[in-house]
């Protein structure tokens, strides 16, 4: 290789190991999660140009910041900090890794130098008295020692949670794996939005951004829906879909009711609760009782349809609505077999409001039929078990990075004119003040040791 393609490969690679690029991505990527969060995701063209002009929803769509997260571009730094954390990682490695596996056995001075927990003593005993003993009290109080003979000079070396180093390469691995998983779910996955009729299925959905359906690979049917208010307003507190889901015909899942928050999954697929709305116009069942001869007929009526009664005349639903106290109400036109107009109020809560009115027909509101929409949000991903095995990684990457440490203690015995001289220092990878804090404790056993 020649001196210019190595040192053009050296530049790249530093480029890529350099940390000054690991934060301007860290940025970027902020900076852009920032648009992503303040511009609503993948809306209907409709959508966005009630809110932004038609200059600027060009713009930002060409700008692919309508769907952000699938763009190229956001693609491209996740690309890219997914390399730069692998070059660092990779860079570093083979240091840590030689530390770990081949550690520092025997300290010079130049090491203990650079130590900021020392101790020197100077014992009156031989020095085989004194590397047993000390042998065994590292043993004890800390880990088994490594003891290597150099000349007349005798070193300890003990440590203790060397492996972790690695917490933060587990945290750095756990980022790829959340990265994958998400790219997964990005191109194999999908999110869209069904609405299904009570009593009708469907077996395919539209994505969000897409126009041509995906097939399930099964059917999912609405038997009903319901939906309760809050008591004295007209907001939903809860609506519910029983839904059955069929293979080949025969129903895998039924009657599984799916509300807010507790969704139906099926083959990786998820179904949420999302919203409703009504279909067509509701069904008024009455019982009309005639005033003089006190029979009843019972008629059906769709809001605005005339329907004709036994004894001549009609009527119609012009208005109804949920009243907290008295329920459905509806308010009726009728017209007597004269052609006269007259007007009604029935509730289904109070069913004599209407004979207080004295007319030649008493109308009782026994049944209200409102047949709904429910809506329903679809999501396919495949690769959030992925990510959920990346998050894992990632606490346990962090507890150990940030709450272990790699604490290594050297002691060196040379005879010194009869007597044993003792020197012995210590370190930690992380955590130094709470490393001094044992170092302390340990000194004071280690001179009750040597006593």
């Amino acid at each position: 290789m020649s001196a210019n393609k190595r040192d053009f490969t050296t530049a790249i690679w530093d480029f890529f190991c350099s940390l000054k690029l690991t934060i301007s991505l860290l940025i970027l990527l902020a900076v852009t999660s920032i648009i992503g969060t303040v511009i609503q995701q993948n809306r209907s063209p409709e959508q966005y140009l009630e809110v932004y002009s038609v200059t600027t929803y060009r713009v930002l769509e060409s700008l692919q910041f309508f769907d952000m997260y699938h763009s190229w571009w956001f693609l491209t730094l996740l690309g890219l900090f997914s390399i730069n954390l692998i070059a660092c990682s990779v860079k570093r490695f083979p240091r840590v890794w030689k530390t770990v596996r081949e550690p520092v056995l025997v300290a010079d001075d130049t090491l203990y130098r650079t130590f900021s927990n020392l101790e020197e003593h100077l014992v009156n005993q031989p020095l085989p008295q004194v590397r047993d003993r000390l042998a065994a009290f590292l043993g004890k109080e800390f880990a088994s020692p490594v003891v290597t003979v150099e000349g007349e000079k005798v070193h300890l070396f003990a440590q203790k949670g060397a492996w972790a180093r690695f917490g933060v390469y587990v945290t750095h691995l756990s980022i790829l794996i959340i990265f994958l998983g998400a790219i997964m779910g990005s191109l194999l996955g999908y999110k869209g939005y069904v609405n299904i009729l009570e009593g009708s299925s469907i077996d395919k959905v539209v994505p969000r951004g897409g126009s041509e359906p995906i097939p399930l690979g099964f059917t999912v049917r609405c038997d009903s829906f319901s939906v309760s208010f809050y008591e004295g307003t007209g907001r939903p507190k809860e609506y519910k879909s029983m839904l059955t889901v069929l293979e080949n015909g025969v129903a895998v899942i039924k009657d599984r009711p799916v509300v807010v928050n507790d969704p139906l999954t099926y083959k990786g697929i998820t179904f949420y609760q999302s919203s409703y709305q009504p279909a067509g116009d509701a069904v008024f069942q009455f019982t009309v009782k005639d005033r003089q001869s006190g029979q009843d007929q019972n008629v059906s009526a769709r809001f605005g349809q005339p329907v004709k009664l036994a004894g001549g005349g009609s009527f119609r639903v012009f208005n109804a609505k949920e009243d907290p106290a008295f329920g459905i109400t509806a308010q009726l036109e009728l017209t007597t077999a004269a052609g006269e107009r007259r007007f009604a109020q029935v509730a289904q809560r109070a069913p004599d409001l209407d004979a207080l009115r004295g007319g030649e027909q008493i109308f009782t509101l026994v049944e209200f039929k409102q047949r709904y929409f429910t809506g329903l949000q679809v999501a396919k991903d495949p690769g959030v078990w992925v990510v959920w095995v990346g998050c894992t990684m990632m606490i346990i990457g962090s507890l150990i990075a940030f709450f272990l440490s790699h604490r290594r203690i050297w002691i060196t015995l040379q005879p010194v004119g009869g007597k044993t001289g003792i020197k012995m220092g210590g370190t930690a990878h992380r955590n130094q003040p709470g490393f001094e804090l044992f170092f302390d404790e340990f000194k004071k056993k280690f001179k009750a040791e040597i006593s």
